[in-house]
């Protein structure tokens, strides 16, 4: 049996196989923050494909939190109805949902507003970047709301999963990298205080929603002196203790141009999954240019994670599943509509 196609678990979510769609921003939303008919066929599209568990792209906590002015939101209750909808949708074609909680930190490039960050560090000098204001104490315990009143919102929907970034240079991201986060107080310096405010909305989403939380990291930052391996390895492990029930494995995003940028080919992030997997005792997903279920088998034999993240390849190929399932010889799995194309 393929360990690809086999069953297997996120804390208290089942999931019908280990393939999962990584989030992907699509840019699809507007001011108002909803989905769109486009998110609906899009998700949806995977769902009949068979993907085990689908993450919904970084989703706003806050207006001024969104990447773009065309970001998905969950800000407000009246996102919740679009949200629903979505949910209902994949279930119906028996998908699990997870939703990307996100803050764009000082990589918001929304025109209405100021971005915020841990420090008044740009992350480029020329438009559309702006100088970032930075937080103070106060509006941090603010952003912590922010993401537990999100998160209640994905509850109700429907939602199976959560997903929290701090991946990629948006707002936790910056807090954890000594580069991005020049605070003297609680949140700044040393890296525990840096992990603080990662470690503090984890928590708070387990404690009060008793849903399963999936934390996406950047395993390193590709640059001297920089968050690296031995950092992520040390949050992994703060992250269980807490009661995460995964490490999503990504890596970079915090700095526009890193000085120790790796060559990007397949599998070019797995490293860092297997060495925060061998520190950990709950599942980790690797992601990175994977694009064949050959390499995702492989990946999951090696014991260097526990689930494979597909990102490019399922953009490409919504039935990737079912492709994997004529590979493996399990056409049973493919379903009956389409089992014509897989003869």
């Amino acid at each position: 049996m393929s360990k690809l196609l086999n069953s297997g678990s996120i804390g208290t979510c089942h999931l019908k196989n280990k393939v999962i769609m990584a989030p992907m921003c699509m840019y699809k939303s507007d001011e108002s923050g909803e989905v769109k008919a486009f998110h609906f066929s899009h998700y949806t599209a995977r769902a009949i494909g068979g993907v085990g568990l689908i993450i919904v792209e970084a989703t706003a906590v806050e207006p001024k939190g969104r990447i773009s002015n065309n970001d998905l939101g969950l800000w407000d209750d009246s996102q919740k109805y679009s949200h629903k909808k979505l949910v209902d949708s994949v279930h119906s074609f028996d998908s699990k949902i997870a939703i990307q909680l996100a803050h764009a930190g000082r990589k918001s490039i929304v025109k209405s507003s100021i971005p915020v960050a841990p420090s008044s560090i740009a992350f480029d000098e020329t438009e559309p970047f702006k100088i970032p204001q930075e937080l103070d104490i106060n509006e941090i315990e603010q952003i912590k709301k922010y993401f537990l009143d999100a998160g209640k919102r994905a509850k109700e929907v429907g939602y199976d999963t959560l997903e929290l970034h701090a991946a990629h240079g948006y707002l936790l991201c910056e807090f954890l990298s000594p580069l991005t986060n020049k605070r003297d107080d609680i949140y700044g310096g040393s890296l525990e205080n840096r992990c603080r405010l990662t470690l503090e909305i984890a928590k708070l989403l387990k404690e009060e929603l008793s849903l399963p939380l999936i934390v996406r990291i950047s395993a390193s930052e590709w640059q001297t002196d920089g968050w690296n391996i031995k950092d992520s390895i040390y949050l992994s492990k703060e992250l269980e203790k807490v009661g995460v029930d995964s490490i999503h494995v990504s890596a970079g995003g915090n700095l526009k141009e890193p000085d120790m940028m790796p060559k990007l080919v397949p599998l070019y992030q797995c490293d860092y999954a297997k060495e925060i997997k061998t520190n950990i005792n709950i599942p980790v997903i690797a992601v990175g240019l994977i694009t064949t279920a050959k390499q995702g088998e492989l990946l999951l034999e090696e014991g260097t994670c526990d689930f494979v993240a597909y990102g490019r390849e399922l953009l490409r190929d919504s039935n990737f599943v079912f492709k994997a399932a004529k590979e493996f010889n399990k056409k049973d799995l493919i379903d009956k509509s389409y089992l014509r194309a897989y003869l």
